[in-house]
């Protein structure tokens, strides 16, 4: 027998945690449930086990906002973050909704019913996540179904099973030890050891300072240097509003001037590229003196923003350089040799670890299938409408945070327009919404324009979108803001339907309609 929830949210992470709190908040009226393949609540921040694990965005605007972050650290550790997505969950009653070990692998709509069938591999009964402690599991899968009448994604938009390492030349000469970050465990040991760190991304700027507090060294070897920034990891200012103002009022204060702020740097950046790259380049030169080669390692061949602009909290990274304790190396590879990495210059880097910090593995909707009245869906064929509906995709919607910004800010706005959407169609008695492409003009655009190595590499597994609203994805907080919470929800593109009901209530018959998690 099939158990039917209104509302079907797929991951425990940040935001599917974010999308429980709003879903109880805004539509009480509605059964839902967070199915989680996972053991643990946290999602990214229970995955990644690495040294130095932290935010990169400030907490202020990383945080929920309907939950003041009240951490004295506005760069925070991954520790830290965890445990407030797990407070927030146990403070809202979200963790009682939480279906751990349920992998969702297949969602099927028919539009005879409007329903999903969500197909799922179930592990065995879990133990509850403490504090401190994941849930437990052992033994097989077992295959399992669900019905909903709305599916509301938040996977994140990566391959939990492994991060991206390139093919390197010799790896199988290699005698010391590999390990991506993504599969970073208690067991790697790095204490005193040489250790290359191949990367440049936000990954490499986290674990390099990190790492060189107990190695013996640290390299890090990047083919091509990117933006690096550095930031406080303690917000005064906001120190000072949270001493002397009522918490939600100081942290909503906080949170707009951060929003405010990194727009406009974002904006300046696009409007006026060469001041951008020529002050970014510049404080980079006053933090490692006048003798460092800055051009050759810190100054990127791309512009501000055609790649994730890289924070280091007070400046640790080049503290650590400063300290020579790292150094940094730009040169492609040749060969893995016995006892490190040989250079395309012939230069041979000792390592006795190596961490390939060499980016991520990109995965749509989790990789679950999804199917349509009988029709496979290609992700790379539909577009996004609002940057949350997918075209001819009815009663769908998935979570994907902003690049230039924190990830939280859009996954609010997403969680709030769902729920506005179910009152909605409620409202109107429609029981099925879909996205339809009726613009002749519309120009199909990438999904993501960035240039980094693994957008490119895996891009044509997203969807598209438009090169106008509502189908035009906007990285802009203010923009998202008004389109997702104040235009009209009928705007002669969301198409709302209602099939025969009779047929829905005979599909339904026999399931009982669950208003918690078990």
């Amino acid at each position: 027998m099939d158990e039917h929830f209104d509302v079907i949210v797929v991951g425990a992470g940040l935001s599917g945690i974010g999308a429980g709190y709003h879903l109880q908040k805004k539509c009480p009226g509605k059964s839902f449930v967070i199915l989680e393949s996972r053991a643990a609540i946290g999602g990214t921040w229970d995955l990644f086990r690495y040294p130095g694990i932290r935010s990169d965005s400030d907490m202020f605007t990383l945080g929920y906002a309907f939950k003041p972050w009240t951490g004295t650290m506005a760069i925070a550790d991954g520790a830290s973050i965890l445990e407030y997505v797990r407070e927030t969950a146990r403070e809202h009653g979200i963790d009682a909704r939480i279906r751990f070990n349920h992998k969702v692998v297949r969602a099927s709509w028919s539009s005879a019913t409007a329903l999903w069938t969500v197909e799922v591999e179930r592990g065995p009964a879990v133990s509850a996540p403490s504090d401190t402690e994941p849930a437990l599991r052992g033994g097989a899968s077992e295959p399992t179904r669900f019905t909903c009448n709305f599916l509301y994604a938040c996977s994140g938009y990566y391959d939990y099973a492994g991060g991206y390492t390139p093919e390197l030349a010799g790896i199988e000469r290699y005698r010391g030890a590999i390990v991506h970050p993504q599969n970073w465990s208690d067991a790697v040991a790095y204490e005193g050891k040489r250790v290359v760190v191949i990367g440049s991304g936000a990954t490499a700027m986290t674990l390099v300072p990190a790492l060189a507090s107990k190695a013996a060294h640290v390299v890090m070897l990047q083919r091509s240097p990117g933006y690096v920034v550095s930031a406080s990891a303690r917000d005064r200012v906001a120190d000072l509003l949270r001493r002397s103002l009522p918490a939600r009022l100081a942290y909503t204060l906080i949170r707009w001037r951060n929003v405010l702020f990194g727009m406009l740097f974002f904006l300046l950046a696009r409007k006026l590229p060469g001041v951008a790259r020529r002050q970014i380049i510049e404080r980079v030169r006053a933090e490692l003196g006048p003798g460092y080669d800055v051009d050759t390692h810190f100054t990127p061949r791309y512009g501000v923003w055609d790649q994730r602009v890289c924070l280091v909290p007070d400046g640790d990274l080049f503290q650590a350089i400063r300290d020579r304790r790292v150094s940094v190396v730009t040169e492609p590879i040749d060969t893995l040799t016995e006892n490190g990495i040989r250079l395309r210059s012939g230069q041979e880097l000792q390592a006795e670890l190596i961490v390939t910090a060499t980016g991520l593995e990109l995965l749509f909707l989790g990789g679950v299938e999804l199917v349509v009245d009988g029709a496979r869906v290609e992700p790379r064929r539909t577009m996004s409408y609002k940057g949350t509906l997918l075209s001819d995709v009815p009663n769908l919607a998935w979570t994907f945070g902003y690049t230039n910004a924190s990830w939280t800010l859009k996954a609010d706005l997403t969680a709030d327009y769902v729920c506005r959407l179910l009152r909605h169609m409620d409202a109107i008695g429609a029981r099925q919404c879909t996205p339809r492409r009726n613009d002749p003009g519309l120009q199909e655009l990438p999904w993501l324009d960035f240039t980094s190595s693994y957008v490119r590499r895996t891009l044509d597994r997203f969807p598209t979108q438009g090169s106008r609203g509502p189908w035009l994805r906007y990285q802009n907080y203010v923009l998202d803001l008004f389109e997702l919470r104040f235009r009209p929800l009928q705007d002669g593109s969301l198409v709302f339907t209602s099939p025969d009901r009779a047929d829905a209530r005979e599909a339904i018959s026999s399931e009982p309609k669950a208003t918690t998690a078990r």
